[in-house]
């Protein structure tokens, strides 16, 4: 019998057309409210998702056909992904798909943090020629640690091989460093760090597990970056350290202010106090969670969710 996937973000036609040319029947409802996709879901085999709602157990319960969901993206957090197991529902996702242009974003945030690029482009534009305020630092010699050391973190590593950086990771799965960056205690690693970088996904441990406590028990100023998810920051802490010193600058480019869908910021009238400071912060980057979003990896990520979807059937 036909697999009859519905599509309900816009995603690379690969991933449309590939299905289509593998026998599998796609169907597309890129508008309907959540409850509208609910009415209908029992007809559907599988479900390709990006970000647009919730898939909870409301959701599942009515979905009771359902095989897989597939997330062309690297987190799962939109899924109650227990329940969807408990239903033997298969749960795709595709981290492999934009790891490297994660890793080349985080690295560019940090040479620009560290060269004082933005600041120094937007002086020149203004008519200042300022050298000395905007003497950089080099990458080489420091300690640069990752936190979350799979398919981001790893990629990541990789890319730093060149500029002669102590590379140290930690995560709580054991024996995942390798020859990029050493594993290493959380003590060892607070104690050694020059730059954190953020690549772990959102869940209920890291919600908002860079705290005031977490940035002060550095041993050094750091800077951080961030191109995980927006709520493992608690921003107006992350503000009190930059004003402070202890952070040094700050790469982000994921808010704790986006909505889950991770297309709008936030809909409040007034902008939240933290977040205007980051706003005119000569040490901070900002990015609208763009870090995976290539053009190589809008290919790879369908790829890799066609690549996943075929071998399920196999």
């Amino acid at each position: 019998m036909a697999v009859h996937i519905l599509h309900i973000d816009s995603n690379h036609p690969l991933l449309w057309d590939q299905l289509e040319q593998a026998g599998f029947v796609n169907h597309k409802d890129f508008t309907s409210s959540k409850e509208e996709i609910e009415a209908k879901i029992q007809d559907y085999d599988g479900i390709v998702i990006r970000s647009r709602f919730k898939i909870d157990k409301t959701f599942l319960d009515k979905a009771t056909n359902l095989q897989f969901i597939a997330r062309v993206g690297a987190g799962l957090e939109s899924i109650d992904c227990d329940y969807a197991e408990s239903k033997n529902i298969a749960l795709i996702a595709a981290p492999e798909g934009n790891r490297n242009a994660v890793a080349e974003h985080s690295l560019g945030m940090i040479l620009s943090l560290f060269n004082n690029l933005n600041q120094a482009d937007a002086e020149i534009r203004a008519g200042h020629w300022n050298r000395e305020s905007n003497r950089g630092h080099e990458l080489d010699g420091k300690t640069v640690g990752i936190i979350g050391y799979g398919n981001m973190g790893k990629a990541f590593a990789k890319k730093l091989r060149g500029f002669e950086a102590n590379v140290l990771c930690y995560d709580i799965q054991e024996n995942v460093g390798d020859a990029n960056a050493k594993q290493v205690s959380f003590a060892e690693f607070q104690q050694k760090v020059d730059v954190l970088s953020l690549h772990l996904p959102w869940t209920p441990e890291t919600d908002k597990m860079v705290n005031a406590e977490f940035i002060n028990g550095f041993a050094k100023p750091i800077w951080i970056i961030n191109t995980s998810r927006g709520k493992n920051i608690v921003t107006a802490d992350l503000v009190a350290a930059l004003q402070s010193g202890k952070v040094l600058g700050a790469g982000l480019d994921v808010l704790e202010y986006e909505k889950l869908s991770f297309e709008t910021l936030f809909q409040e009238a007034t902008t939240p106090e933290a977040f205007q400071y980051l706003l005119n912060a000569k040490n901070v980057i900002l990015s609208p969670h763009i870090a995976g979003w290539t053009v190589e990896s809008h290919e790879r990520l369908a790829q890799v969710i066609v690549d996943k979807i075929k071998a399920l059937y196999v």
